[in-house]
């Protein structure tokens, strides 16, 4: 068996996307700064036939992802799927003009640091699974692709990451690893028949298993 690690799991896109690849029969690593959260989640995916397991990390802190990951693929298997998906900390979101240097390192330190780390710690294992097994699959909000004045630290930091995140494709596409973003603009609405969590998951399921692009695009309208 193979694993998905949802990094930044949560009762909604992440719960959503669990039961999605769980019911492919995918392991769950489900990866958190709240390891009560994460474990409360996955007893609920136990109780549905779902293998799950919480793990704790602080994305701002390389190593401690680095280690979330190693538990995982100890605790379940080697991860086939990585998805990076946290929510950004509300006092990242600044007015341009009030934002300082000091302001960014938060946004830059989790949106960037965090995946760089995370990325490095599952690519040697996708290799041994090999060709078109792989996935690292990246959740932004809109700001990565149209930045907003009042939300300055993911503007820059998101923008960041999605620049890395199409350099990855390039590169790790040629090895037969699927690199790719989904970008949710205004935010996920549960019920939505388009931006609900189920919804969601099932364009992150299709970039996994069709692999034929880099980015999905769910807009504001």
């Amino acid at each position: 068996m193979t694993t998905i690690a949802i990094i930044g799991a949560g009762p909604g896109l992440g719960a959503a996307v669990a039961r999605r690849f769980g019911a492919e029969g995918f392991a769950v690593g489900l990866i958190s700064r709240h390891q009560g959260r994460v474990d409360a989640l996955a007893d609920e995916l136990a109780a549905e036939g779902i293998e799950a397991k919480g793990f704790e990390a602080n994305v701002r802190n390389p190593d401690s992802i680095a280690k979330a990951l190693e538990e995982v693929t100890e605790s379940l298997g080697p991860i086939e799927v990585l998805q990076y998906s946290p929510l950004p900390q509300k006092d990242f979101m600044r007015p341009v003009l009030e934002t300082t240097p000091a302001d960014l390192e938060g946004p830059v330190e989790f949106s960037i640091y965090g995946p760089v780390a995370a990325v490095h710690q599952v690519v040697p294992g996708m290799r041994f699974l090999g060709e078109n097994r792989g996935t690292i699959l990246f959740v932004n909000g809109g700001s990565a692709v149209k930045p907003g004045r009042n939300v300055t630290g993911t503007s820059v930091a998101f923008a960041g990451q999605a620049a890395y995140a199409q350099l990855l494709h390039e590169a790790l596409g040629e090895e037969g690893i699927q690199v790719s973003q989904l970008v949710i603009g205004g935010g996920i609405i549960a019920g939505d028949p388009e931006k609900g969590p189920e919804a969601l998951a099932e364009h992150l399921w299709n970039l996994h298993t069709k692999r034929d692009r880099f980015r999905v695009q769910v807009s504001e309208d």
